[in-house]
């Protein structure tokens, strides 16, 4: 059995305990937690288990990682403490750690990162011997194994495009909801998710490894941004008002050019109620969240995802995917050489052995 530390308990976290019991080469020996409140709590209670697993909630970084678990499933958010979460992985890497994590955007696509956030984790794994392979739902298997898949069933592909199409309201993140997104401020809001050149940090490696997957050399990255108010206000089940005249739906594009033409794109569509922005593309079923994946070609082939977990929230769902992605990429990565690994290194494998378990 392979020793595994879930870090963070939040919409992650949660799926993370999940998936590890679930997995028969996992062993589940501790949860980090940030919050006092948590200390103490037992996993399977913070997991929405509805059975104790036995394993108390701990704030100990220190003497977990001394301990010398074989992974480490890092779940704490890395979207406004970017700095803190990259020197969490390198100190868990240097422990000889397999470690997963959807937090840091810019090691998505690991051989593109920016120097001064790869080289810490390349000396890290010099150091500690363990490795790092970082992936999610969109930016993750969305937008990179799911899409690459799909063009292997066709003969001829124009172009590929990857969408994520959700209302916002079904997320428990509210910070970023308002404040990184922009949902419920003033048109004139600079949201820093919105920031030019933001959207490209955080999906462009997402369209650099579509692009290498293809064996095509990508011109250029650019973006396109969409903005739409509320007509009325809204009140979400989560969040709260929204009032008429604010933000209410985004749609903007990281594309791909390859002769001059956007052939690998990267949409999102996201709402904060489904009435605002009604003529942009919508979930097929109505419902509140979908990933598509859309390749132009012969034949053309659309490929709808739709996830839902925690009482059938399509965000949960989302998030349990994630997680699913990672924790079960542990017991292949414990097999693998020392190293930085991305979406395209790690494949994505049937679930073998928990078919019809409880």
């Amino acid at each position: 059995m392979i020793s595994t530390v879930v870090w963070g308990t939040g919409n992650v976290g949660r799926a993370a305990i999940r998936a590890v019991d679930a997995h028969p080469s996992l062993d589940l020996v501790a949860v980090l937690v940030a919050d006092p409140a948590k200390v103490g709590r037992d996993a399977g209670e913070l997991g929405d288990l509805g059975r104790r697993l036995g394993v108390a909630a701990t704030d100990d970084v220190s003497a977990v990682l001394a301990a010398g678990p074989r992974a480490v499933v890092y779940a704490a958010s890395g979207d406004i403490r970017p700095d803190e979460a990259l020197r969490d992985l390198g100190r868990a890497v240097r422990t000889g750690a397999v470690v997963v994590t959807p937090s840091v955007y810019g090691l998505y696509d690991q051989r593109g990162a920016p120097p001064e956030i790869r080289e810490p984790l390349v000396e890290a794994v010099a150091a500690g011997g363990g490795s790092l392979f970082v992936s999610g739902v969109d930016p993750g298997w969305a937008n990179d194994v799911l899409p690459l898949l799909v063009t292997g069933l066709g003969s001829r592909v124009d172009a590929v495009r990857c969408q994520e199409i959700f209302d916002y309201s079904t997320y428990d993140q509210e910070d970023s909801v308002r404040h990184l997104v922009g949902m419920g401020h003033p048109m004139d809001y600079q949201a820093p998710m919105l920031f030019e050149g933001v959207p490209t940090m955080v999906w462009g490696g997402q369209v650099r490894m579509m692009a290498r997957g293809l064996g095509v050399e990508l011109d250029e990255i650019r973006e396109t941004l969409q903005r739409r108010p509320l007509e009325a206000t809204v009140t979400t089940a989560t969040m709260g008002e929204f009032a008429a005249g604010t933000q209410g739906a985004v749609r903007f594009e990281v594309q791909g050019l390859v002769g001059g033409r956007p052939r690998i794109v990267v949409e999102h569509v996201t709402r904060i109620h489904a009435s605002c922005a009604p003529d942009w593309p919508q979930p097929p079923d109505g419902g509140a969240g979908a990933h598509r994946v859309v390749v132009e070609g012969r034949p053309r082939i659309e490929v709808t995802v739709e996830a839902s977990d925690e009482g059938g929230n399509r965000s949960a769902g989302g998030n349990a995917t994630a997680a699913g992605r990672l924790v079960n990429a542990i017991d292949w990565l414990t097999e693998a050489k020392p190293g930085l690994y991305d979406a395209l290194d790690v494949p994505l494998r049937p679930a073998a052995g928990r078919l019809g378990r409880t």
